[in-house]
């Protein structure tokens, strides 16, 4: 089971084998699409060969198409930078003010990745990135056999960077979509969801609900993860068909000590339980 080359705030890891067990038997004989991908945890844990990620921060896209596409010359670039201060905001100067290529932006942004502050990807209302630097002791920015097995695992998958709607036209009947977006806030400190210009709010949410009506309408399965809040629960708690299942998942960023720790989310699906699709 491969591993994701970005780190991500939000990724999933914890919660794959809860995810994993409410698929169907034979998921990976099907495509599967997930559309707000971040760091793919669950992608390259499924290992899919066919289907389609997404995400809206296209330089975040970038990064795959690069990753799938010219995985050496991703290497190469990357490996020309050191792990050093001044050599952090030197390239975080030059992500922001370009222009880039293609393969220099997306090695930048693995450099940041693996060496800003806790793994953020965030950018201020201009569109800049502006995570500080991170310390630690001797950070793997290039990990050569984990980008090549990611580019082989990419190989037949669509990248777009469109909305989260649009996967209403790639998934196809029997299909798998995975659903990990910006969470609704547990509280007015606790949004973390900054890694485009634009927000993700309430009524984003209700167009979610009705995209997962639309694919349960063309048979399509789908498992979304979402934030154990009352505004969510009722988005699906009539629903026939749909469930919602309760986990318990740890949170280690919150500006408060005694807010990190085991919260409840949610996974939310149109799978049938204990039942052979």
């Amino acid at each position: 089971m491969a591993r994701p080359v970005l780190k991500w705030v939000g990724g999933k890891r914890r919660l794959i084998d809860d995810i994993v067990s409410l698929l169907p038997r034979d998921y990976q004989t099907r495509a599967y699409h997930e559309p707000f991908f971040g760091g793919g945890a669950l992608f390259f844990h499924l290992e899919s060969e066919a289907g389609s990620i997404n995400d809206v921060n296209q330089r975040l896209m970038n990064f795959y198409k690069i990753l799938r596409d010219r995985p050496d010359e991703l290497i190469e670039e990357a490996s020309k930078y050191v792990y050093e201060k001044g050599e952090y905001y030197r390239l975080r100067t030059r992500f922001n003010e370009g222009p880039l290529g293609d393969v220099e932006d997306a090695a930048i942004l693995l450099y940041l990745n693996k060496t800003g502050y806790n793994g953020l990807y965030r950018v201020n209302s201009k569109g800049a990135y502006n995570v500080p630097f991170g310390r630690y002791k001797k950070p793997r920015i290039v990990d050569e056999a984990r980008i090549k097995e990611a580019s082989r695992l990419l190989m037949n998958i669509d990248i777009f960077s469109e909305r989260f709607y649009n996967v209403l036209s790639h998934a196809k009947s029997g299909d798998i979509v995975y659903f990990d977006p910006p969470y609704l806030p547990v509280s007015e400190t606790s949004d973390f969801t900054s890694y485009s210009k634009t927000g993700f709010g309430y009524d984003d949410h209700v167009l979610l609900r009705d995209t997962c009506l639309e694919l349960d309408g063309d048979g399509v399965l789908f498992v979304q993860s979402n934030s154990y809040v009352e505004p969510v629960i009722e988005l699906y708690a009539d629903i026939e068909g749909f469930r919602i299942e309760v986990v318990q998942m740890n949170r280690p960023i919150n500006s408060k000590a005694s807010k990190r720790g085991e919260v409840k989310e949610l996974l939310v699906t149109n799978i049938p339980q204990n039942v052979e699709i």
